[in-house]
């Protein structure tokens, strides 16, 4: 009863210090960095993400202010997450070209099994290591040919991935509210030429946390859209009132969002919860599963496929489909696994004892649309009134680059012509 006692104490008293713990809101400032002559005359571009933001949310919620600035500039039907339609994996591949596979984030979370070590999305000693992270994030290409960059909470951006941090970066954290944010942004382009950053990259989670919490239709997640399409106006307003010239907004998501079925959810199969043999990552909308002995890799990928149900698909990773580039030949770090089990949706997988939440992603975006994610752009350097059609991610590194001048210096899996009519010149 007393050690009962005692352990309850601890954990209590643990839980108000986590509640207390002073988090870190501070500006972080690289010292000694400047414009060059040449950079001081790009055009300026404000790259921003809205978590979970479906691609029909504009329309479905009449967000005002998106819907005024999209018809006015470039408004894709839908833009397409890289596989699979998870936050770490997309926004890194929207800020280094590269499908996931390519750059490493296969997931929110996974183990490395040559480091030997665990990534996971909330531990800030991995988000801020830039050695789990491939590519050369945009903010890295500017700082590296002599262009200062900022970043707002992105994924990776307090981190030395690519061997560059960002001039101006904060550590993530939730603290701020999203007229915040927008300050915190046009304090940046009121520097002097030579300290103000060209490449901006801006981040708001309230989206996909309201669609998580409450699901895709929940008068909630309405109201996170027009809490964010405020702070777009917000800070469009703002940046017009400074005068400065070619200042170009390209709006994105990461993913979509969808109502999974969480009362009748699929179990794992039993012969994977042997840990001798097994271990798995199960991310509720993907199911990945590593066999430590690789010669039992067919019988045990037959023996799921024989047994599993019609809620779920199950896949060698050399037979996924090519589109997704996800499976051997694009696990450039080997941490994906040799089989995966992909529920239909709104089926997910869950472990007993665990919980999920009303609304998740995750599923292949060619074939559940509410994966699908969101794009526009507008600014001096887009063309007016444009409505194109459905594009992959990956694609708005290349259209970024070219518009601030910046040479590629690693091969990316975007191209620039898949957007280049975008553009007025």
């Amino acid at each position: 009863m007393k050690r009962g006692l005692h352990f309850l104490m601890l954990l209590m008293s643990l839980t108000i210090f986590a509640q207390k713990a002073p988090v870190d809101t501070a500006q972080i400032v690289i010292p000694n960095r400047y414009n060059t002559v040449e950079a001081q005359t790009k055009p300026y571009v404000i790259m921003i993400s809205t978590d979970g933001f479906r691609y029909d949310y504009t329309k479905k919620y009449n967000a005002e202010n998106l819907l005024k600035y999209s018809n006015e500039g470039i408004q894709a039907k839908a833009m397409i997450p890289s596989y699979p339609s998870i936050t770490f994996p997309n926004h890194w591949s929207l800020i280094t070209g590269l499908y996931p596979a390519h750059h490493g984030l296969v997931d929110n979370f996974f183990y490395d099994y040559k480091r030997k070590e665990m990534y996971a999305m909330s531990d800030r000693k991995n988000a801020e290591d830039g050695s789990w992270y491939g590519g050369m994030p945009l903010w890295g290409l500017a700082e590296k040919q002599g262009m200062v960059s900022a970043s707002l909470m992105w994924v990776g951006s307090a981190s030395d991935a690519g061997g560059t941090r960002p001039t101006y970066y904060y550590p993530y954290h939730e603290k701020f509210t999203p007229s915040e944010k927008v300050d915190k942004v046009v304090n940046w382009l009121k520097l002097p030429m030579d300290k103000r950053p060209h490449f901006i990259s801006l981040y708001f989670s309230e989206v996909d946390g309201s669609g998580h919490h409450f699901g895709p239709e929940a008068k909630e997640t309405e109201d996170a859209v027009h809490l964010i399409d405020k702070a777009i106006g917000e800070l469009v307003q703002k940046v017009n009132d400074l005068g400065l010239k070619n200042v170009n907004f390209i709006f994105v998501s990461d993913h979509g969002m969808i109502k999974v079925d969480g009362g009748t959810p699929l179990e794992i199969p039993a012969l994977l919860l042997d840990k001798n043999r097994f271990d798995f990552y199960n991310s509720q909308t993907l199911l990945r599963v590593v066999v430590k002995n690789s010669s039992e890799v067919k019988a045990v990928y037959k023996e799921l496929k024989a047994n599993k149900t019609d809620d779920y698909e199950v896949y060698l990773d050399k037979k996924l489909p090519k589109y997704l580039h996800f499976g051997t030949k694009d696990d450039q770090y080997n941490r994906i696994g040799q089989i995966l089990l992909i529920p239909k949706a709104p089926k997910i997988f869950l472990e007993k004892g665990k919980k999920t939440s009303v609304g998740k992603h995750g599923y292949n975006p060619r074939l559940v649309p509410e994966m699908k994610a969101t794009f526009f752009a507008w600014g001096p350097e887009f063309k007016n009134n444009v409505v194109i059609d459905e594009f992959s991610n990956v694609n708005v590194y290349p259209l970024v680059a070219e518009i601030l001048g910046l040479k590629i210096t690693q091969p990316i899996d975007g191209k620039f012509k898949v957007l280049k009519e975008t553009l007025k010149k």
